[in-house]
């Protein structure tokens, strides 16, 4: 449950993974419209046109499709396999036997030697006290096994939607990038045309050349990056997602959660590894309950039919186990032991899980104050002065380098703004790995 920087290949959370709210449309930072490229796909390579899927749609492919998905799912049906094992009644015992009879005495006084045959059937008496305690274990071993699920479901679900809006973000990046490489280019073209003409020196040309030459590279892997981004995504949903995807959706997507009061009874209360704890905790407590009960005396019912040329008997009685010598005291302790050891880590694992969400809240407000900031007038104004010194420029009142440097700090800022907006929604998806909140309904039982 540690985080993880992006692109790792695990259910786990990327570094930056901050929690989230809804934020009030005066609040929605970043309204000035980039434009967004469509998926890269090799070059000369057709595929089709493009599919659109939206997030919830892609989560429930990854929730079928994903092999650790399917094995945890298996480990629910073998659980439940064992309450049925568990439920069973134990099976009597036949025991058939023939043979001939030889005499030991003279003819005249045993008479003619025949066959002589028995059948015993024997019927364990199970000890109620010890069937209902495995019973009750074996029922918690399924609750176990389905949190366990829910905890992979959880987590691929939380990861596949923090997958999905970051190749939103790589390919607003990508379309960030390339608009600034449009405009070095117009401005390089400009440059080339003063120098032709003698109104600019050479080194203004050479400069513009450089700077157009670090846009294109950054450019390329911006591009790189958004084609990483997508195959991270369709790797996570078992290759299901064709090649021809589209995320629909947006970096500027609502985000809705409960009040934080609310969210704190949540975490501590259905997040899907505090559940498996608890009944690891209801399991071990009646393996205590069985193995007491274990030595308690067993009985089986017995009956007997004996037959021979002169003779047929039938018998019945019981056959009773007493525990004397050993009354099972290791296996007593070892339950118990294992039942304070469950206990302890239930109660620091609720107590860490407290923690990761206030951290996580934590960084929620933060990421909500950075996109107050960004709305609050610094992307315009870093717009409107690179179009001053775009203006100036053009007029030579000031150089190409302040030109640049104002180019720079736009691209920063804008930057950052898109990192924000995703870890806008990075941070929701740990809120809501925490309390198990991901489209169930999606998901076919």
């Amino acid at each position: 449950m540690a985080p993880l920087p992006l692109g790792a290949d695990s259910f786990r959370q990327p570094a930056s993974s901050p929690a989230i709210r809804e934020m009030a449309p005066s609040m929605a930072p970043f309204r000035n419209e980039l434009p967004r490229p469509s998926v890269p796909v090799p070059t000369g390579t057709s595929h089709g046109p493009v599919v659109l899927y939206t997030i919830e749609e892609i989560q429930r492919l990854g929730l079928q499709a994903n092999g650790l998905v399917l094995a945890a799912r298996s480990q629910v049906g073998m659980a439940k396999g064992g309450v049925i094992a568990a439920t069973a009644y134990l099976n009597p015992e036949v025991m058939f036997m023939v043979g001939p009879m030889d005499r030991r005495l003279p003819e005249r006084l045993t008479g003619p030697s025949n066959y002589q045959q028995s059948v015993t059937v024997i019927q364990p008496i199970e000890n109620p006290f010890m069937r209902s305690a495995r019973i009750a274990a074996s029922e918690a071993a399924v609750d176990a096994s389905r949190a366990s699920l829910d905890q992979v479901n959880t987590d691929l679900a939380a990861l596949l939607r923090v997958r999905a809006y970051e190749l939103l973000l790589r390919q607003d990046q990508a379309a960030l990038e390339q608009s600034i490489y449009d405009l070095l280019e117009n401005v390089r073209q400009r440059i080339a045309a003063n120098v032709e003409h003698g109104e600019a020196a050479r080194f203004e040309l050479i400069r513009a050349d450089t700077e157009l030459q670090s846009a294109a590279n950054r450019k390329e892997a911006a591009r790189l990056n958004a084609e990483r981004a997508k195959v991270f995504l369709m790797q996570l949903t078992a290759g299901v997602l064709p090649v021809n995807f589209q995320v629909k959706g947006s970096l500027k997507d609502p985000i809705e959660l409960p009040s934080l009061d609310e969210l704190r009874q949540q975490v501590v209360k259905i997040n899907p590894d505090v559940v498996r704890l608890e009944a690891e905790q209801e399991r071990a407590n009646q393996r205590i309950s069985q193995e007491r009960a274990s030595i308690l005396p067993s009985v089986n019912v017995m009956y007997s039919n004996y037959q021979d040329q002169q003779f047929q008997s039938n018998s019945a009685g019981l056959s009773v186990r007493i525990p004397i010598w050993y009354r099972r005291k290791g296996e007593i302790d070892t339950a118990i032991h294992d039942s304070a050891r469950i206990r302890e880590s239930l109660e620091y694992r609720r107590y860490e899980i407290e923690q990761i969400f206030e951290a996580a809240w934590q960084a929620y407000q933060i990421a909500v104050q950075r996109v107050a900031m960004f709305d609050g007038g610094l992307i315009k104004e870093a717009e409107n002065a690179v179009r001053v010194a775009e203006a100036a420029y053009k007029f030579g009142e000031r150089n190409l380098i302040e030109f640049l440097d104002a180019q720079r700090i736009l691209r920063g800022i804008l930057a950052d703004a898109l990192q924000t907006r995703f870890d806008l929604h990075a941070a929701a998806a740990e809120i809501d790995r925490l309390r198990a909140h991901y489209p169930k309904e999606l998901i076919s039982e």
